[in-house]
């Protein structure tokens, strides 16, 4: 078995240790979120490490992995693929140690450790893991859950790697219909609007794609403008990674933009919070 993908045996019940505490989830999440709103990564990642030293010293096995999610998602974004890794194979074997195989919270794992496989390109690791979660989302929750709907986009991309295109594109479409529905969708949206864009390049080549690639953009630029939209972090965030797709296919235009509009929304948000 691949060193980066060790999944304990779970039919092996393992005698958990006794805790002798539980660190405090809601204010770590709450802290790394003021982190992250302010784009301070560096801080983000000293936050996280710091808890998940002090869950460990604790013995708290769930607390370590749900500081562990945060960590995948921290490093991936920041490029660390040994980081990220390791951190896949420790929240794969807390999962198992837990016996969360079966949980929407495993689910969450799987997904996690799937989509940092996905981005340092091995997708083909990452499928078999977004194919747990997905089993395990779509028995659990209801249609409109967001939680589906970032699952499809990030499973079609691993797809569109694959070259498995008429996948993708049906995830896409579910994806598209769940957040529809789910609250403060319109973001996501836009997301797999591009994602879109990319998929037909991929399968149709630039110039039998131009036409469908600017309706996806098109689409995207509009949601992305809703007047509704709360001007905080998480919009920061998504202007931030949608501004390179724009740029890519020659809206330059759009992609200052929302570079800008990103900029700001972080140094205001630095400049008007204090620490948690």
């Amino acid at each position: 078995m691949d060193k980066h993908q060790t999944i304990p045996d779970a039919s092996t019940k393992e005698e958990l240790p006794q805790a002798r505490g539980r660190v405090p989830l809601s204010r770590i999440l709450e802290k790394l979120d003021f982190y992250l709103n302010q784009n301070d990564y560096d801080a983000a990642q000293r936050h996280l490490c710091y808890w998940q030293n002090e869950a460990t010293a604790l013995n708290d096995l769930p607390g370590a992995l749900a500081v562990c999610n945060e960590l995948m998602g921290l490093y991936r974004k920041r490029g660390n693929e040994q980081a990220a890794l390791e951190s896949v194979n420790t929240g794969l074997s807390l999962m198992h140690r837990l016996h969360l195989e079966k949980e929407i919270s495993g689910a969450t794992t799987y997904l996690n450790a799937a989509t940092v496989y996905k981005s340092f390109h091995m997708a083909s690791k990452a499928l078999p893991l977004y194919q747990h979660a997905k089993e395990i989302y779509e028995k659990n929750l209801p249609d409109r859950d967001p939680r589906l709907g970032g699952l499809y986009n990030n499973m079609a991309l691993a797809l569109v790697d694959l070259k498995q295109y008429q996948g993708a594109h049906t995830l896409y479409q579910r994806a598209l219909h769940v957040m529809q529905q789910a609250p403060n969708g319109t973001q996501e949206q836009a997301i797999t609007y591009l994602n879109m864009a990319d998929a037909a390049v991929a399968e149709m080549g630039n110039e039998a794609a131009e036409e469908i690639v600017n309706q996806y953009l098109t689409r995207a630029a509009q949601l992305l403008d809703d007047p509704t939209l709360p001007q905080d972090g998480y919009h920061a965030f998504i202007c931030e990674k949608c501004a390179p797709g724009f740029g890519y296919y020659g809206w330059f235009y759009k992609e200052k933009e929302l570079s800008e509009r990103a900029k700001r929304i972080y140094e205001r948000n630095a400049a008007g919070k204090t620490v948690l």
